[in-house]
């Protein structure tokens, strides 16, 4: 992180504390609405990170990443409801649920050699079995949901995530920030080159000694690992769990539209895409309702569009034209 800082030179530095000046000071300013709205785009910045990793990094095309966010919404949620073990200890448990979950897809799919579409493909499947699974299983709600009281003991406390809206705005504000300063240190170290290497090039990679077997379920760890902290998140913030909902394919491909419009195997790309996509999303769920129609599927279509545009006009996406035009070169990638 140290040389993306010193390459970006004074303007981009003055750039990026002033972004960070103003998303710490916005809460003065903002009604509970735009308050929300700044939280999905932390919190979708922070997700679209972690796919990032995977895909952009390592090459791994996942459509499945919504099972890595259910298991950990759903590990730390069941652990507060049934046991009453708090988020920031529930948080630990549901993280080697999810890398679990993630390295046996991952040595599946690798150790077979199933690659490109067909290891999308896998990673469906495994997320619409587990949803089938959490369908039926009664001890967290079966299809009926899991529900999180905001009434029992200590549920109102920060320390179990049961603050207002403030708390959940600084702290997916800490998630976003974390996870781009996270990447950004994989990304110049000698893992993050390696696996730059095998995405571009798995039989040179291998052939100069890469192992790419092992490079790839690093990174599947470690990309399943902070969605599970995104799952977390996501369990308390909305306080409800709906399998059909939280498993869902759409849950997968919401979580990958912001890297994919900011810019796929860059640094900032998923977080410009996330401050793209979703107020434009949220603005057409308000003017929606302002208008009485009811079509639920209306969001996902209207993210289809945006994304034909943006690979039309900008096929790298966002960032790296916007990079270009602010003189930001040492920040492009």
């Amino acid at each position: 992180m140290s040389g993306l800082w010193h390459n970006a030179g004074w303007h981009g530095k003055a750039i990026a504390l002033l972004l960070l000046l103003a998303f710490l000071a916005a809460p003065l300013v903002s009604d509970r609405y735009l308050l929300s709205v700044l939280i999905l785009v932390f919190y979708f910045a922070y997700l679209g990170q972690a796919w990032n990793l995977l895909m952009g990094f390592a090459g791994q095309l996942s459509l499945g990443h919504a099972l890595y966010l259910g298991l950990g919404a759903y590990t730390a949620t069941a652990l507060w409801t049934l046991f009453g073990i708090g988020p920031w200890i529930g948080v630990f448990i549901a993280i080697p649920v999810a890398a679990a979950a993630g390295m046996f897809v991952g040595w599946l799919g690798w150790r077979f050699a199933i690659e490109g579409v067909y290891f999308a493909l896998l990673t469906i499947a495994f997320a619409e079995f587990t949803r089938i699974g959490f369908d039926h299983l009664q001890i967290t709600g079966a299809s009926g949901g899991l529900f999180l009281s905001v009434n029992g003991p200590g549920a109102d406390k920060w320390w179990n995530l049961g603050g207002g809206p403030l708390l959940y705005y600084y702290l997916s504000l800490i998630l976003a920030v974390g996870a781009t300063f996270l990447v950004a240190r994989l990304r110049q170290s000698s893992l993050g080159y390696r696996w730059l290497a095998v995405r571009e090039n798995p039989e040179a990679a291998q052939a100069v000694g890469i192992n790419i077997f092992r490079a790839r379920m690093i990174a599947m760890l470690i990309s399943s690992s902070m969605t599970a902290v995104g799952g977390v998140f996501y369990g308390f913030y909305y306080r409800n769990l709906f399998p059909s909902q939280v498993f869902d394919i759409s849950r997968s491909i919401e979580l990958i539209l912001a890297p994919i419009i900011g810019g796929l195997g860059t640094i900032f790309g998923p977080v410009v895409g996330a401050i793209i996509l979703t107020p434009l999303g949220e603005s057409l769920t308000g003017l929606m309702e302002a208008f009485g129609i009811n079509a639920p599927g209306a969001k996902l279509i209207f993210y289809g569009i945006v994304l034909m545009i943006i690979i039309s006009l900008r096929p790298d996406g966002v960032w790296p034209w916007l990079a270009r035009h602010l003189k930001l070169d040492g920040a492009r990638k």
